[in-house]
């Protein structure tokens, strides 16, 4: 029988223990620079000391949905065989198969899925064959298709893999997603389709795919703006996204006067970016007809070419986007305002905050009306935010 002697001991040992080993796991922010980082290392010893598999980070979620994104299978395989789930979603409704094709990560995608992860989700969810056909990523479509996904996924929206890649202009994915049977009749929650998407942006190859010779035809002699303003999505270039990740760092470290240096060099990084984008874009090309020239004598020996207007003089790139880039222009700078204000002020956490928005809002393309962009297309920050003061 255990004394009280010794049981007092063994309280006063937890007592002890059990507090020194809870100091040693990572919060939330720490969780994900080091993930992010790749230190399996230290992801063992926090493991180790008792961290839950499915803890989440700040950004991303957990550690197989960081692997997923990062492209680390030792780190997700670690995380797994410590009883991780594979198929959490983050509180964003994100999982790690998700993240993987919106990467292009090909052999994370099968690596998960060999392992059990779920090509089709519940009801109308974002899926990952949605995130690949947006992102261009046409081998992972394929092996995706090849592995039972629904081509005909609805997102929380409505919307289809094919709206995604009419929207995207990925012709290659476009065919094979309706030669994999896309529905072409589709329409989201507010009333749009895969041909309008298509025309709006002036995939007018993936148009004809989707809608045939003789509907396009037709749909080739609307007005251009009957099919609402175009909306382009934009990449962030990799020297804002690697300052983003050291201010990050930065301020989980506490240094919050380095943070907010570098943030504002990241926000500079995308401006650059953005207004050389927007200096070089080619002007749309806008389809005004179809001509259709055939022989009596061989009727089915037929040919089709469409016709095009020459574009205003610096007019059309004005045009695609205009209306989303001052929305979205505004919101910036209305949250550069506040972050500078609070920064003068010394309040130093709530500037980092104002520029964390900022960012977001730079780094995420304007969702298309109806798009409803789940938070891997539109990040994380930017779909919690609120309107800036």
């Amino acid at each position: 029988m255990v004394s009280l002697k010794a049981l007092a001991g063994l309280l006063l040992l937890v007592a002890v223990v059990g507090p020194a080993h809870a100091a040693t796991l990572p919060d939330s922010a720490r969780f994900s620079i080091a993930i992010e980082q790749g230190d399996i290392a230290q992801a063992r010893e926090w493991l180790d000391n008792g961290l839950p598999p499915d803890f989440e980070g700040n950004a991303i979620g957990t550690g197989i949905m960081i692997g997923a994104w990062e492209g680390n299978i030792a780190m997700m395989d670690l995380f797994v065989s410590r009883g991780a789930d594979i198929n959490k979603a983050n509180s964003l409704g994100e999982q790690a198969l998700q993240h993987a094709a919106w990467r292009g990560h090909l052999p994370v995608v099968r690596w998960l899925v060999e392992r059990g992860a779920r090509v089709n989700r519940e009801g109308q969810e974002w899926a990952a064959i949605h995130y690949a056909a947006f992102a261009g990523h046409s081998d992972v479509v394929n092996y995706l298709l090849e592995r039972g996904a629904d081509v005909n996924a609805r997102s929380t929206n409505g919307s289809t893999p094919l709206m995604m890649a009419a929207r995207e202009g990925k012709e290659s994915i476009a065919k094979a997603l309706l030669a994999a049977g896309a529905r072409r009749d589709i329409v989201n929650e507010q009333g749009e389709d895969a041909l309008r998407w298509a025309m709006r942006h002036n995939n007018l190859s993936i148009a004809r795919s989707i809608a045939g010779s003789e509907a396009f035809a037709v749909a080739a002699t609307r007005p251009p703006v009957s099919w609402g303003p175009p909306v382009r999505s934009q990449a962030v270039p990799d020297r804002a996204d690697s300052l983003m990740a050291q201010a990050r760092r930065m301020e989980a470290e506490g240094r919050r006067d380095e943070a907010l240096r570098i943030y504002r060099a990241a926000l500079a990084a995308i401006r650059q970016a953005d207004a050389s984008r927007k200096t070089t874009q080619a002007p749309p090309r806008v389809a005004t007809g179809m001509v259709i020239s055939a022989r009596r004598s061989k009727p089915d020996a037929q040919s089709a070419n469409l016709s095009f207007a020459a574009p205003t003089q610096g007019a059309a790139a004005t045009e695609v986007g205009a209306g989303a880039t001052a929305v979205a222009g505004d919101r910036v700078d209305g949250w550069l305002r506040r972050a500078r204000e609070l920064e003068a002020a010394g309040r130093r956490k709530e500037a980092l905050e104002a520029f964390r928005q900022a960012a977001a809002s730079l780094r995420t393309a304007t969702a298309e009306p109806g798009l409803a962009l789940s938070p891997a297309l539109a990040p994380a920050a930017n779909a919690k935010s609120a309107p800036p003061p």
